[in-house]
């Protein structure tokens, strides 16, 4: 597709990267003269109609994010069976790219590019979009060091083309949260597992799980933790294991709820662990890099050019003692050769010879004007003095500009900038000569990215290109989940501007004693700044009695005990002649025991076996019957005759253990 255009308007110039779904252009918007990105999809999704409109749904939903980690989308559609996305080029690489070249990174430049990366996906997430394909190939590191994440909706797309088979798992099987792999269905939940992975690798280098397929990869984390990254390789803080650990459990509801609470989360690690800020470097040998510097194509030499209408004319100039002067005479045009040549127009010019000169005429015109040497030392003098004068000038104006830049032009004013979208401030900033930074902040009044104001204030003075932070609304603080230690869940809480406060305590089968059972509002409620919230504390189960389940079968008797809280931890058989085989005869402990909620109980199974009425029947019958249900039998006859009738029994219709006798008279 190179040098094709699209649309009217887009040039492709060079490829940049290849995808399983779509291939990514270095290109030109011809209307704008703008470098852009142009990502085409493969051609099975560009003539499939379900995948042409979610691709342009998800467009729209992208193109009204806005984030500085967020790759812009500029434009979307479909030209000659080519459906394709117009987006922000980010001249850098990929973290993948970056990964190569270095290999893991240590803990702050981790932090570096995690924390950008979930800032962007939690506007993601507070839009209601996920993206479903977090990987070190969908995040872009700039050359001016930016982190910014791309290609939000393009797995979901997938997703709703009728080319797809419904058994193909979409996404990069790495990094798929377990419920990905099961059913299907993604959340914010499965972005911070993906998320969780990729903080795995950049410490350690690796992926958790390998495998020889994508399958056997994906499959594995259903059954298997993600391993702590300091088992991988060492000098891995623990707070950096327990972050991955809580993003990476296998159960959704034991996440962070989504990548907004994940990246609170890092920001207090990186105050505890006080890391140093860090510039993320961008790849050095990126195929963005090679895309926007082709190797050069070699010139052809000029060819030349004979033609029998230029002649070549000799002409002597008059008087003239040296060789003669070869001019060349055009007598027709030039061939249309495709190269533009310079036509020159030459005359002769007769200059006096050599001889016809007096060589004693300037030594007489010397000796004849006595002021000559006067007039060359003015001449000399006043060439002094324009020298002097220039010097002087160009050390006034030297002086001029550094006595204003060291006074006021190197100083410029924050502008007022409250109130405006996070584009429009980014851009007055810029305007104005200095570096913004983001820095959120909740607030009540404004909403999620409106910009609060700066710090410094609006109107301070501040030299030019020094950083200026840009506050931007984060909305409403919302409550955290339960579930953790108390001093995390009030460090959580106090980073969202709430303030924790005793809520009392209470039962709780899942939370140990001492834990946070209950927060007061419920998590997930936003609240207003500042807002007290109740933290509830376990207290460890609840006690309870344990359930008389004699003479039920065993599924009955496990389904009474896990309705009050208890499990069956095992099962063993025991006789007793009053309990039919198969029934419970009692637990241990036993009923009626005071025991904590969640406790396990062994249930006591009867193996009793009740004997048959063997009357009327042969002797070979009984004995088959009674083999069969684990019962000896014992014969008194006169002669021994497998065909004989029974007449009389010792047991009939008891309850007896397995392998008790029972013995028959047969006749004849």
């Amino acid at each position: 597709m190179i040098g094709e255009m699209l649309e009217r308007r887009y040039r492709v110039d060079a490829p940049i990267a290849r995808g399983g779904m779509s291939t990514v252009y270095r290109g030109l918007d011809t209307r704008l003269d703008r470098p852009v990105a142009i990502k085409v999809m493969d051609p099975q999704f560009a003539a499939d109609p379900a995948f042409l409109t979610r691709f342009e749904f998800e467009a729209r939903a992208v193109a009204r994010l806005k984030h500085p980690a967020l790759v812009a989308v500029y434009d979307q559609g479909s030209d000659r069976g080519h459906a394709f996305l117009v987006m922000e080029l980010v001249d850098g690489g990929t973290l993948r790219e970056l990964l190569r070249e270095r290999g893991p990174m240590p803990p702050h430049a981790v932090a570096a590019v995690i924390g950008p990366v979930l800032d962007a996906l939690a506007v993601a997430h507070r839009g209601g979009l996920v993206h479903r394909d977090v990987k070190p190939e969908n995040i872009l590191i700039s050359d001016s060091g930016e982190v910014k994440i791309a290609d939000f909706g393009l797995v979901r797309a997938a997703a709703a083309a009728t080319t797809t088979s419904n058994s193909v798992i979409l996404g990069t099987a790495a990094y798929l949260s377990p419920e990905q792999v099961t059913s299907g269905v993604a959340d914010p939940r499965s972005d911070v597992y993906s998320t969780g992975v990729l903080m795995f690798e950049l410490l350690t280098g690796t992926t958790p799980f390998t495998g020889d397929t994508s399958l056997s990869i994906a499959y594995q984390r259903i059954h298997d933790d993600v391993p702590p990254p300091s088992s991988r390789i060492a000098g891995v803080p623990a707070q950096f294991d327990r972050l991955v650990a809580q993003a990476t459990h296998r159960e959704p509801a034991h996440r962070f709820a989504d990548a907004g609470e994940m990246a609170a989360a890092l920001r207090i690690v990186c105050e505890q662990l006080e890391l140093p800020p860090y510039r993320v470097p961008a790849p050095r040998r990126s195929a963005q890099h090679q895309s926007a510097n082709p190797a050069p194509q070699p010139t052809p030499a000029p060819r030349p050019t004979q033609n029998p209408d230029h002649a070549a004319t000799t002409a002597f100039v008059p008087g003239a003692a040296a060789a003669p002067t070869t001019v060349t005479l055009h007598s027709a045009p030039p061939a249309n050769d495709g190269i533009q040549h310079t036509r020159a127009v030459t005359a002769q010019t007769v200059r006096p010879s050599v001889a016809d000169e007096d060589p004693a005429d300037d030594t007489a015109d010397q000796v004849d004007d006595p002021n000559a040497h006067f007039a060359d030392a003015r001449r000399r003098s006043r060439r002094t003095a324009l020298v002097w004068l220039l010097v002087v000038a160009l050390l006034a104006l030297a002086l001029g500009v550094g006595g204003w830049w060291m006074g006021s032009g190197r100083f410029t004013a924050v502008p007022q900038i409250g109130g405006l979208s996070k584009d429009a401030a980014l851009t007055a900033l810029h305007d104005a000569n200095l570096s913004p930074e983001i820095r959120g902040e909740y607030s009540d009044s404004q909403a999620v990215d409106i910009v609060v104001g700066t710090d410094p204030a609006a109107g301070s003075r501040v030299t030019r290109g020094s950083s200026v932070a840009l506050v931007t609304s984060l909305g409403r603080p919302t409550v955290p989940p339960a579930g953790g230690s108390v001093n995390d869940t009030k460090s959580q809480l106090t980073a969202r501007t709430l303030v924790p406060v005793d809520g009392g305590e209470t039962f709780s089968s899942k939370v140990p004693i001492g834990g946070v059972a209950a927060l007061e509002p419920a998590p997930g409620t936003a609240v207003p700044v500042g807002s007290s919230v109740k933290v509830v504390t376990s207290k460890g189960s609840p006690p309870v009695d344990v359930p008389d389940v004699k003479g039920m079968s065993e599924n009955a008797a496990r389904a009474a005990l896990d309705k009050v809280g208890i499990t069956v931890s095992e099962t063993r058989t025991v006789f007793d002649e009053k309990v039919e085989g198969g029934k419970i005869i009692g637990t241990d402990p036993a009923v009626g025991s005071s025991v904590s909620a969640g406790t396990s109980v062994v249930l006591l199974v009867s193996n009793s076996v009740k004997v048959p009425n063997l009357l009327g029947r042969t002797v070979s019958s009984a004995r088959e019957e009674l083999t069969r249900i684990g019962l000896e039998l014992t014969v008194r006859q006169l002669t021994q005759n497998d065909g004989s009738l029974i007449v009389s029994q010792s047991d009939k219709n008891d309850l007896v253990a397995k392998g008790s006798n029972v013995t028959v008279v047969a006749i004849p």
